[in-house]
C-alpha cells in the first residue's frame, strides 16, 4: 500500500508545467513537496495567496505565513498577496488549472463529500464548495478505508455533499481511479496490492481497466 506521501507522489505526476494549482487541506499539500524538476506550477490558496513553495524546515518558520488550512508555508519570489474576495474571484472565474482535494467520501458518479458538521471534527465545507463547483479537473486524494475500515468509495455518499458530478479522478493507498459511466475505474494499482483487496474496500461499482497497470512513482 502507498503512505500518504507517496498519494502525494503520485499526483503530483499529473502537474503540467504552467499549471495554477490549488491544494486542499490533509494529503493534497504534501503534494507540493514532490513537484517534478522541470515543471513550474503556482500554487493558490484559498486565504490570498498565490506561489507559495514547499512547506518550510524548523528554521524557516514565520507563524504570519500561513495556507488555507492554517500550515505555515514559505513563500517564492514573485509571491503575491490579496484578500479572499480576490481570491474566491480567481477560483470562481477558472483560473484554477487543477484542483487536489481530500474527501471523506466519494460516489461512482462523481459526488464528494468532504466536509461534516456532527462532532465538529471539520466544522464546515470552508472553500471546497467553490472549488468542486468551479475547477477545471479535480483529484481527490484520500484513503480508501476510514479509522473502522468502511470503504469511502460509494455507490451514493451518505455525508452532506460538497459537490455532485464533479470528481473525475482518485488516488488511494490502493490504487488510481477514473470515475466514469457511473463507476470507478482501477487504471493504476499500487505496488504490492491485489485486485481481490481492492475489491474487498471499494464499496461503489468497480471496473478494472484491460490495461490495468502497476502505479510508478
Amino acid at each position: 500500500m502507498l503512505t500518504k506521501e507517496q498519494i502525494a507522489q503520485r499526483i503530483a505526476k499529473e502537474l503540467r508545467d504552467g499549471f495554477y494549482v490549488n491544494l486542499g487541506i490533509g494529503i493534497p499539500t504534501l503534494v507540493s513537496n514532490y513537484i517534478p524538476k522541470g515543471v513550474n506550477v503556482v500554487l493558490q490558496s484559498e486565504n490570498g495567496l498565490l506561489g507559495m513553495g514547499p512547506f518550510p524546515y524548523e528554521n524557516e518558520v514565520d507563524a504570519d505565513l500561513i495556507n488555507a488550512g492554517k500550515q505555515t508555508i514559505t513563500t517564492l519570489p514573485g509571491t503575491a498577496f490579496f484578500d479572499s474576495a480576490m481570491s474566491f474571484g480567481m477560483i470562481r472565474s477558472q483560473r484554477v488549472d487543477l484542483t487536489v482535494l481530500g474527501a471523506m467520501e466519494v460516489a461512482q458518479n462523481g459526488d464528494i463529500a468532504s466536509w461534516k458538521i456532527p462532532g465538529k471534527l471539520v466544522k464546515g465545507m470552508g472553500g471546497a464548495m467553490d472549488l468542486v463547483a468551479s475547477a477545471k479537473n479535480i483529484i481527490v486524494a484520500m484513503m480508501q478505508t476510514n479509522p473502522k475500515g468502511a470503504s469511502k468509495l460509494l455507490s451514493e455518499c451518505t455525508l452532506p455533499l460538497t459537490g455532485k458530478g464533479c470528481i473525475q479522478r482518485v488516488v488511494t493507498e490502493l490504487g488510481f481511479y477514473e470515475i466514469k459511466d457511473g463507476a470507478f475505474h482501477l487504471i493504476e494499482i499500487a505496488p504490492g496490492v491485489t485486485v481481490d483487496e481492492v475489491k474487498s474496500k471499494t464499496v461503489g461499482k468497480l471496473t478494472i481497466s484491460d490495461s490495468l497497470k502497476e502505479m510508478v512513482l
